[in-house]
């Protein structure tokens, strides 16, 4: 084992692959269907070996790492994604992390993708009412089979978020709306997993990342009820503009940012006004 683990981090580290060592262990944990603390005193049958050998050879191809093995972790759930859905990543936990210090149980996650916003809040919130909102048909599957296996009662809406019928019956009712849109901007650099894999349109929007945010305001203004909390996940080069877009709109009073554990601006919040 300690050769195979040796041979398949010296590929990928060739390949430029950014952890080929713990790629690598949890490659050979999956192939063994072991845990990878476990490692160090399994062994691998020769077809493990082969079986090994092509996943490396995959994830050498940039093939993303959470592809490879079917699930992404997400705040203690291992969630299912695959091509046509955003990988959801840590930073994103700092939003749910915040979300979960609101009062209030009626939710709403725009732009769900995987859902991992959703779930993760409906699995620690006991009897929050979450609904869901995701437009892309792939996405939507993805959804769909993380709140079947970790939380059935969230409501799963297909639709855009502009939409302004997109839970109309919610209008003013609700305590929080969380958001992780596409922000990027478009000439940004990205690794090559996520220029190849990520669906772009979860990705990129526009030429400063901005594009969505004028909708994510409009909807999330007319689902708060007055004093409802919003929070909206942002590139690292909009923890100025977003904030400023939000108090552009008069419909939100302490507009704030706050920064990832690198120190990055990395999600905004704001409370709903109240209407004069």
């Amino acid at each position: 084992m300690p050769t195979l683990l040796s041979s398949a981090t010296a590929a990928l580290a060739a390949a430029g692959v950014a952890s080929p060592r713990v790629d690598a262990e949890l490659l050979a944990a999956h192939v063994l269907g072991v845990p990878r603390s476990r490692l160090l005193t399994a062994r691998m049958r020769a077809g493990q070996a082969a079986a090994l050998d092509e996943l490396v050879r995959r994830r050498a191809g940039r093939v993303p790492l959470q592809h490879i093995l079917g699930t992404a972790p997400f705040w203690g759930l291992e969630l299912a994604v695959g091509p046509g859905v955003f990988i959801p990543r840590f930073e994103t936990e700092l939003l749910v992390e915040w979300g979960l210090k609101q009062p209030g149980s009626v939710v709403v996650d725009l732009c769900s993708g995987s859902g991992a916003i959703a779930v993760s809040f409906a699995t620690q919130r006991a009897g929050a009412s979450v609904a869901a909102v995701e437009r892309s048909p792939a996405a939507l599957e993805w959804l769909r089979r993380n709140v079947a296996a970790h939380a059935p009662a969230v409501r799963v809406v297909a639709g855009d978020i502009a939409d302004p019928a997109v839970l109309a019956d919610l209008d003013g009712t609700v305590d929080l709306v969380l958001c992780n849109p596409p922000y990027v901007p478009d000439a940004a650099p990205v690794d090559v997993e996520v220029a190849e894999h990520d669906p772009r349109e979860a990705v990129f929007a526009g030429a400063d990342g901005l594009d969505l945010m004028p909708a994510v305001a409009r909807t999330a203004a007319r689902l708060l009820r007055p004093g409802g909390r919003l929070g909206i996940e942002h590139d690292d080069t909009q923890g100025e503009s977003l904030p400023a877009l939000l108090r552009a709109t008069g419909h939100y009073d302490d507009c704030q940012d706050h920064p990832d554990l690198a120190g990055r601006p990395r999600f905004t919040t704001a409370t709903r006004r109240a209407a004069s």
